[in-house]
């Protein structure tokens, strides 16, 4: 991942996430629900932490999906 992540934040305050029975994933970060997926968008995202290869691209993945992810220049 190189430095996707050089600060450590999602490792150190990580994501975490629970699947409902009528299949919504509810993401937390800090003890609070911050994202809320639901239809093809939340079957989506499982299939993707499914294939994720260890837990810091699983965190990249819902870092990405809860929008709360900085690009490149942003300050």
């Amino acid at each position: 991942m190189g430095d996707t992540d050089a600060r450590g934040r999602l490792l150190d305050d990580p994501f975490s996430y629970r699947t409902t029975k009528s299949g919504e994933v509810m993401i937390s970060r800090g003890g609070r629900v911050v994202q809320t997926l639901g239809g093809p968008a939340a079957a989506k995202l499982l299939k993707a932490l499914a294939a994720a290869s260890d837990e810091q691209q699983a965190q990249l993945i819902l870092a990405k999906s809860t929008g709360n992810y900085r690009r490149g220049n942003e300050r």
